[in-house]
Protein backbone atom coordinates (compact mmCIF):
# COMPACT_ATOMS: atom_id res chain seq x y z
CA UNK A 1 0.00 0.00 0.00
CA UNK A 2 1.56 3.17 -1.21
CA UNK A 3 0.93 6.50 0.99
CA UNK A 4 1.08 9.78 -0.89
CA UNK A 5 2.60 12.43 -0.28
CA UNK A 6 -1.17 13.85 -0.22
CA UNK A 7 -1.50 11.74 2.94
CA UNK A 8 1.38 12.80 5.22
CA UNK A 9 0.52 15.92 4.14
CA UNK A 10 -2.71 16.00 5.95
CA UNK A 11 -1.66 14.04 8.83
CA UNK A 12 1.25 16.12 9.61
CA UNK A 13 -1.84 19.29 9.19
CA UNK A 14 -3.79 17.11 11.65
CA UNK A 15 -1.13 16.78 14.12
CA UNK A 16 -0.50 20.68 14.05
CA UNK A 17 -3.60 21.87 14.05
CA UNK A 18 -5.05 19.66 16.66
CA UNK A 19 -1.99 19.95 18.91
CA UNK A 20 -4.17 22.54 21.48
CA UNK A 21 -7.31 20.89 21.35
CA UNK A 22 -5.51 17.79 22.27
CA UNK A 23 -3.77 19.61 25.47
CA UNK A 24 -7.18 20.85 26.39
CA UNK A 25 -8.37 17.87 26.47
CA UNK A 26 -5.46 16.30 28.12
CA UNK A 27 -5.73 18.96 30.94
CA UNK A 28 -10.02 18.47 30.93
CA UNK A 29 -9.09 15.06 31.85
CA UNK A 30 -6.75 15.74 34.24
CA UNK A 31 -8.62 18.53 35.87
CA UNK A 32 -12.06 16.40 36.22
CA UNK A 33 -10.50 13.71 38.24
CA UNK A 34 -8.82 15.82 40.39
CA UNK A 35 -11.94 17.79 40.92
CA UNK A 36 -14.39 14.48 41.61
CA UNK A 37 -11.96 13.84 44.53
CA UNK A 38 -12.93 17.46 45.45
CA UNK A 39 -16.19 16.72 45.09
CA UNK A 40 -16.20 13.10 46.88
CA UNK A 41 -14.66 14.94 50.39
CA UNK A 42 -17.35 18.00 49.82
CA UNK A 43 -19.71 15.27 50.33
CA UNK A 44 -18.27 13.08 52.45
CA UNK A 45 -18.10 16.56 54.78
CA UNK A 46 -21.81 17.34 54.11
CA UNK A 47 -22.79 13.73 55.28
CA UNK A 48 -24.46 13.53 58.51
CA UNK A 49 -23.34 9.61 59.20
CA UNK A 50 -21.86 8.05 62.67
CA UNK A 51 -18.29 7.09 60.80
CA UNK A 52 -16.40 7.79 58.27
CA UNK A 53 -17.50 4.70 56.52
CA UNK A 54 -20.75 5.65 56.06
CA UNK A 55 -19.64 9.15 55.09
CA UNK A 56 -17.94 7.75 52.88
CA UNK A 57 -20.55 5.51 51.09
CA UNK A 58 -23.29 8.86 51.18
CA UNK A 59 -20.53 10.91 49.15
CA UNK A 60 -19.95 8.07 46.88
CA UNK A 61 -23.95 7.57 45.40
CA UNK A 62 -24.68 11.32 45.98
CA UNK A 63 -25.91 13.12 42.73
CA UNK A 64 -23.08 15.41 42.63
CA UNK A 65 -20.57 12.98 43.18
CA UNK A 66 -22.27 10.82 40.25
CA UNK A 67 -22.11 13.79 37.96
CA UNK A 68 -18.41 14.42 38.29
CA UNK A 69 -18.09 10.93 37.87
CA UNK A 70 -19.99 11.48 34.33
CA UNK A 71 -18.16 14.48 33.20
CA UNK A 72 -14.50 12.78 34.55
CA UNK A 73 -16.08 9.70 31.86
CA UNK A 74 -16.68 12.11 29.21
CA UNK A 75 -13.07 14.21 29.70
CA UNK A 76 -11.30 10.55 29.78
CA UNK A 77 -13.10 9.44 26.32
CA UNK A 78 -12.48 12.48 24.64
CA UNK A 79 -8.68 12.24 25.44
CA UNK A 80 -8.51 8.84 24.66
CA UNK A 81 -10.20 9.22 21.16
CA UNK A 82 -8.02 12.24 20.52
CA UNK A 83 -5.03 10.49 21.67
CA UNK A 84 -5.90 7.39 19.25
CA UNK A 85 -6.46 9.65 16.46
CA UNK A 86 -2.96 11.11 16.62
CA UNK A 87 -1.40 7.93 17.31
CA UNK A 88 -3.71 7.12 13.72
CA UNK A 89 -2.18 10.00 11.99
CA UNK A 90 1.58 9.51 13.72
CA UNK A 91 1.84 5.54 12.32
CA UNK A 92 0.68 6.62 8.96
CA UNK A 93 3.61 8.73 9.05
CA UNK A 94 5.91 6.29 10.81
CA UNK A 95 5.01 3.62 7.67
CA UNK A 96 5.76 6.43 5.12
CA UNK A 97 8.99 6.81 5.93
CA UNK A 98 9.69 3.05 6.17
CA UNK A 99 8.12 2.75 2.61
CA UNK A 100 10.43 5.49 1.42
CA UNK A 101 13.28 4.36 3.48
CA UNK A 102 12.83 0.94 1.46
CA UNK A 103 12.32 2.07 -1.74
CA UNK A 104 15.43 3.95 -1.27
CA UNK A 105 17.36 1.12 -0.52
CA UNK A 106 16.09 -0.68 -3.35
CA UNK A 107 17.14 1.94 -5.52
CA UNK A 108 20.27 1.83 -4.18
CA UNK A 109 20.70 -1.76 -4.57
CA UNK A 110 19.79 -1.58 -8.74
CA UNK A 111 22.23 1.12 -8.61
Amino acid sequence: MAISEEEIGRALDYLRDNASKDAQARAERIYSESWAKVVLAQEQAKANAPSMAAAQMQALISAPYIAALEAHKAAVYEDERRRFLRDAAEARIEAWRTESATRRAEGKAYS
